[in-house]
């Protein structure tokens, strides 16, 4: 490539000893500079798939790209294991998670940052730097002075440890691996090497350094310069974006066209060559068999993140062949369907070729020159100059001429990209429930239930304490998002027997990304559309959107799962949680530490430092529910009859007409019996009736009573009801 050029050049300066002394310039040139190569320059397949073998080439990257780089250290999986719950006999779950720790090379020159990470083509990294799982990171971007990475030094020791100076690194430091099936996934980093587009001139003067400069206007968006010499590593782009060559004695020089053709004079053509006369011009045209109709250009889209584009240009012709080109550049799309016009206009328009003679006095003309002939229509670039007994002569091609198709028309794709969106912070609630499914649990459950404002919001790590904050236990990561947010009115007070058509209450969902759909009844009865309001369960038949992210909810269900005695307490701004088991993390205490003080730290991507949830632990879900239908009755020797009907933790939903199960160690109840002006009277009873006898409540001071109160609570096997009030009644 360099010899024949030169040699054309030194002819040129000094005819044949200026020729000579050419090629052997162009000579030690070639081996300097363009030194053969058995492979060929990049392909877009070899920076979108990840490597860790060796002898793999690694690229230079300018301007902006996305790569995938290659692996060049590794740990093994490290497994880490976790367990929860369990104690007192009772089994408990070991749940196991990976990581891994591993550096990617990613370009054989320094660059200035890497923005967005792409895992198993999802993102790992955001635009604004948030991550999406949990890892540490760090760039060495490739300066000489970069020191050793710690963690690579650590495993393999300081002395057998490269600092990988001019190689930019990204270190990832115990990615965890749930995410993307317990394996290293397949990455891609959008790598900036330089700030803004870059020009053609910079990156032939930083591979080729001081035996070659460029004067050129072109710029791209990036490219990743490859192969085993800097003939590869450009020829590539020369292909795409051509440019003449030329010597300067110690420089070689690539340049672009003029920007306005030179007109060769009538008196120019036709120098002598020797003794005879030469023909002024000789013109050659070969047949259209001899090139491809269509070029099919595929290039970086930085439309599409970076991923690979496919551009066309055809030529209106019968058709014979197409040609394919892998440019690893980075082009808009209408830039790169300009640049495959451009290729397939030289291949059409180079089929016409003219050698013309002229004096030596036109030596400025040289290759990369447009030309324009008397006598000849359109223009010609010069492809090659020589200087023969004092003639110059010019191998011409025809520039233009070719019905191309446009590349207004190019249109960049569509992609399908995944949601650039922001973790943000934690909102968690600890919620202590009776069993949303029937269960009769065994020990106390808390369920936790985690989102974020942000539509970003993926999980958070949980740590959890029952002794008030002196230790903390790892208890996993959090289930998936809930559907949550606060009131916005009060919820009136209703009744637990009958859907409620008059009451409603709006609710602010934590962003516009959570819905709510209403339900039928039957779904309903099926325990459909259950949600948390304060500490009230209900379920809503009717979601109506009122605004972004804002519901109103009505045809209601109140006080489910004997939640009922705190249908009267409501405030704004209560909390709201829709009740879906996928999204409800459960952690299970010891039915002894019913009482103790809980504490919960939740700890997301988004979060500065850990989320904090403190309460006590009641035992909702071990508790049997409080009694229903409480009566009394006068009996005719003065007595008062109480009776009430029980329920079971088992039994909500009673679809066989017989009696809930007991899911307690029997029925034993504990009442207050009072008579207004008397003492109180406790007792504890078998059975759902219990008989104030007139005897006793004569000797309790109220034989004159005519009003009577009763508080009275089940006694279950791990735990009482809770009070559900006092019961009065004017007999």
């Amino acid at each position: 490539m360099a010899t024949l050029i030169l040699s054309t050049a030194g002819r040129v300066i000094g005819g044949p000893i200026g020729g000579a002394i050419g090629a052997l310039i162009g000579q030690q040139v070639d081996n300097r500079l363009f030194a053969p190569a058995d492979r060929e320059g990049p392909r877009l397949d070899d920076l979108r798939i990840q490597t860790s073998s060796y002898g793999t080439p690694l690229p230079k990257i300018f301007g902006t790209m996305r790569v995938a780089g290659t692996v060049v250290w590794a740990t093994g999986l490290k497994e880490t294991r976790e367990r929860e719950g369990g104690g007192k006999g009772r089994p408990g779950s070991v749940t196991y998670s990976y990581s891994a720790s591993f550096a990617v090379a990613l370009s054989s020159r320094p660059i200035l940052a890497v923005k967005r990470i792409w895992a198993d083509g999802k993102l790992l990294r955001g635009e604004a730097g948030d991550w999406k799982s949990e890892t540490v990171f760090r760039l060495h971007p490739g300066r000489e002075g970069q020191g050793v990475d710690p963690l690579i030094a650590s495993a393999e020791g300081v002395g057998g440890t490269p600092a990988y100076r001019g190689l930019a690194l990204a270190v990832f430091e115990d990615l965890q691996l749930a995410d993307f099936g317990n394996r290293i996934p397949s990455l891609s980093f959008e790598v900036e090497a330089d700030t803004g587009a870059v020009g053609f001139g910079a990156i032939v003067e930083d591979l080729a350094g001081a035996a070659m400069a460029a004067q050129s206007e072109t710029v791209i968006g990036g490219y990743a310069a490859d192969g085993a010499s800097i003939a590869s590593a450009l020829a590539t782009l020369l292909d795409a974006f051509p440019h003449g060559l030329s010597d300067d004695g110690s420089t070689l020089l690539l340049h672009e066209a003029a920007a306005e053709p030179v007109v060769v004079a009538e008196d120019d053509l036709g120098a002598a060559k020797g003794a005879d006369p030469a023909p002024r011009i000789e013109r050659e045209t070969r047949g259209a068999e001899a090139v491809p109709d269509e070029i099919a250009l595929r290039h970086y889209e930085p439309a599409r993140d970076f991923q690979a584009g496919l551009q066309r240009a055809r030529h209106n012709g019968p058709g014979r062949r197409a040609e394919r080109i892998d440019l690893p550049v980075t082009l808009e799309a209408a830039t790169a369907r300009g640049v495959a016009a451009a290729r397939l206009e030289r291949h059409w328009s180079g089929r016409q070729t003219a050698r013309v003679r002229l004096p030596w006095r036109r030596l400025e003309l040289r290759p990369a020159v447009r030309i324009r002939f008397p006598d000849m229509a359109g223009e010609w670039r010069v492809e090659a100059a020589t200087l023969e007994s004092m003639a110059l002569i010019l191998d011409c091609v025809r520039v233009g001429g070719g019905a191309i198709m446009p590349a207004d028309a190019a249109q960049p794709g569509r992609s399908v990209a995944d949601p650039d969106r922001l973790h943000g912070p934690t909102v968690v609630h600890l919620l202590d429930l009776p069993a949303l499914d029937g269960t009769v649990h065994q020990a106390p459950r808390l369920l936790i239930a985690a989102a974020g404002p942000s539509a970003g919001w993926r999980s958070a790590a949980l740590e959890i304490s029952l002794d008030g904050g002196a230790s903390y236990v790892s208890i996993g990561s959090t289930a998936a998002p809930a559907t949550m947010g606060e009131t916005e009115t009060v919820l009136p007070p209703g009744s637990a027997a009958l859907f409620d058509d008059i009451a409603s209450v709006d609710v602010a969902l934590l962003h516009e990304d959570m819905w709510l759909e209403g339900r039928t009844d039957d779904a309903l009865v099926g325990g459909a559309n259950a949600a948390l309001i304060g500490d009230e369960i209900v379920q809503f038949g009717r979601a109506d959107p009122i605004g972004a992210g804002r519901f109103r909810l009505s045809r209601l269900l109140r006080g489910r799962r004997g939640t009922e005695w705190v249908m009267e307490s409501h405030v704004p701004g209560e909390r709201f949680v829709l009740l879906e088991p996928d999204a409800l993390k459960a952690f299970d205490a010891q039915a002894g530490q019913i009482g103790a003080p809980v504490r919960l730290l939740a700890t997301g991507q988004g979060d500065e430092m850990a989320v904090s949830q403190e309460a006590g632990l009641v035992g909702r879900s071990v508790r049997p529910p409080s009694a229903v239908h409480v009566r009394a009755r006068r009996e005719d020797d003065g007595s008062v009859r109480f009776a009430w009907e029980r329920r079971s933790r088992a039994g909500w939903s009673w679809t066989d007409g017989a009696d809930a199960p007991l899911a307690e160690d029997g029925e034993r109840w504990a009442l207050v019996v009072t008579g207004a002006g008397g003492a109180p009277r406790t007792a504890e009873i078998e059975g759902g009736t219990y008989l104030y006898a007139a005897s006793a409540i004569a000797a309790d001071g109220a034989a004159a009573a005519t009003q009577f109160t009763l508080q009275i609570a089940r006694l279950g096997s791990l735990g009482r009801s809770l009070p559900d009030g006092v019961h009065v009644f004017d007999l």
